[in-house]
C-alpha cells in the first residue's frame, strides 16, 4: 500500500467498501461452502433475490466473485480466494478484542 498511487488507493478503498456490508459477508460465507445461484443465496440469507442481485454485481465488479451461466440459471462462485485470509484475519482479531474485553469486564464485576 506504501507505493501505491491515488488511483489505485481508490480502488482497494472500493475493494474494502464491497466488504463493508453484512449481507455481503454473508454471502461470501455461503459461497465458500460451494457456488450457488442467485435464488438459493436469497433463500439463505431472507432477502429478495433482487437484492441479492445487487450485491452480487458490485461482488463480481470488485472481482470478489465470478459468475457462469448455466441454461436460465447463473451460478456464483468465488473469484478470489484470498478474500477469506483477509476476512478470517480481521474476524479473529474482532474475536480476541472481544474476549479482552469480557475478560476486563468479568474482572470489574468480580471486585464489586
Amino acid at each position: 500500500m506504501k507505493n501505491l498511487p491515488p488511483e489505485a488507493l481508490q480502488q482497494v478503498a472500493s475493494y474494502f467498501q464491497t466488504l463493508a456490508e453484512p449481507t455481503r459477508l454473508r454471502i461470501l460465507n455461503y459461497l465458500r461452502d460451494g457456488e450457488h445461484n442467485v435464488g438459493e443465496l436469497a433463500q439463505l440469507c431472507g432477502y429478495t433475490a433482487a437484492n441479492i442481485s445487487r450485491h452480487l454485481s458490485l461482488m463480481t465488479q470488485q472481482g470478489l466473485v465470478k459468475r457462469e451461466s448455466r441454461g436460465t440459471s447463473v451460478y456464483y462462485s468465488i473469484a478470489d480466494e484470498s478474500v477469506y485470509a483477509l476476512c478470517d484475519l480481521v474476524c479473529g482479531n474482532i474475536v480476541r478484542q472481544y474476549e479482552r474485553t469480557a475478560r476486563s469486564q468479568q474482572a470489574i464485576f468480580s471486585q464489586e
